[in-house]
C-alpha cells in the first residue's frame, strides 16, 4: 500500500475528503520527522515506535577493488513492531 492508497482507503472508510485526510497524513509524518529529527522517539501503543538510532563510525569494504574504506557515522530512522503487532502477523 503506497500514500495514495492509505489516503483513499481512510477517507472512504471515514465518510471524509481526500484532501482533509491528505493533510492529516502530511501533518502525522511532518510531526514523526520533526520528533526524529530532534533525537526523540515516537510511540504508537499496539502498533510500534519510530526511533534514532547512532551508528558509529567505522570500516567497509569496496565490494569491486577490496580497498578499504572509512564509513562516516551517521544517524537512521528505525522501526520496532510493538507485541501486538507481531501476534496479529503471526
Amino acid at each position: 500500500m503506497n500514500k495514495t492508497q492509505l489516503i483513499d482507503k481512510i477517507a472512504k472508510e471515514n465518510d471524509l475528503t481526500k484532501k482533509q485526510v491528505a493533510q492529516t497524513v502530511d501533518a502525522m509524518i511532518a510531526a514523526i520527522e520533526e520528533s526524529l529529527v530532534a533525537g526523540e522517539s515516537v510511540q504508537f501503543l499496539g502498533f510500534g515506535t519510530f526511533a534514532v538510532k547512532e551508528i558509529a563510525a567505522h570500516n567497509g569494504r569496496n565490494p569491486r577493488t577490496g580497498e578499504v574504506v572509512e564509513i562516516a557515522a551517521s544517524r537512521r530512522a528505525t522501526f520496532s513492531a510493538s507485541k501486538a503487532l507481531k501476534d496479529k502477523l503471526n
